[in-house]
């Protein structure tokens, strides 16, 4: 590897999410952020770049796979052929390590205590104000890991008007056992602002595989009016939304029932 083309690596990572340089030899540029726990190593190749995922996310390398699915695997490591691409590889592995557990706990987490220690010790202490403080800023934390994991577009639809886009809870907010599960990426959709209400009311759900499923409460002329097709799904699933799922496609089927 020749000085320049460390520099445009470096140069790479420092502009898609990865700003810090770590120690390596002289085959390698290796790559982490404070942001973020994902570590990458680049090396150079005859026909471009080749990358391996050396820390982060357990999950990180299979979702990278899914988006770049002729990048190689997992197993062997990632090549890309350009710049663009390597620039595009390291933007989105940053943003998946910003948005799969547990890191928007922890993000939360560090943001509500520096929260709360700007208040007076009895507003602090207040239990009420806690509350509120905690889910607001868990769900600014929850609709911006949806972002980053769905690439600022809806699960379903691929519309990227971020007004038009809601983070969907699959299980409720309040049901949540811990902040743990109300900030998991995998509990929920990002969805245009129609699936999202649908969602929300348990009028719509999803099967294992992502195909919609619809409500006998909604009429076939109002799913032709909310732009509801059969052959809707969304883009993808990961067996990590599985649980979340099958909450609540049981609460979907209640209502239906009902």
């Amino acid at each position: 590897m020749n000085p320049l083309q460390r520099t445009l690596i470096e140069k790479a990572g420092h502009d898609n999410g990865f700003e810090y340089v770590l120690p390596s030899d002289g085959l390698h540029v290796g790559l982490g952020s404070a942001r973020h726990p994902a570590q990458v190593t680049v090396m150079t190749s005859v026909d471009g770049f080749r990358l391996t995922i050396q820390s982060g996310a357990a999950t990180l390398a299979q979702e990278l796979a899914r988006t770049f699915p002729n990048a190689g695997s997992p197993a062997r490591g990632f090549a890309l052929p350009t710049e663009a691409a390597l620039a595009q590889w390291l933007r989105r592995a940053a943003a998946l390590s910003q948005a799969l557990p547990n890191q928007a706990v922890t993000a939360f987490e560090a943001q509500l205590q520096s929260e709360l220690s700007t208040m007076p010790a009895d507003v602090a202490l207040n239990t009420e104000v806690q509350r509120m403080v905690r889910q607001r800023l868990g769900q600014q934390a929850y609709r911006k890991a949806m972002l980053d994991y769905w690439g600022g577009a809806c699960a379903v639809t691929g519309l990227a008007l971020p007004q038009a886009l809601r983070a969907s809870h699959a299980k409720p907010w309040a049901e949540c056992a811990s902040d743990a599960e109300r900030l998991d990426v995998f509990n929920g959709f990002l969805l245009s602002a129609n699936l999202d209400v649908l969602f929300d009311s348990f009028l719509i759900s999803f099967s294992d595989s992502g195909e919609l499923l619809v409500s006998k409460a909604i009429t076939p002329t109002d799913q032709q009016k909310m732009g509801l097709a059969v052959d809707m799904c969304l883009r993808w699933v990961s067996v990590q939304h599985t649980p979340y799922l099958d909450f609540h496609r049981q609460r979907f089927l209640q209502m239906t029932v009902e």
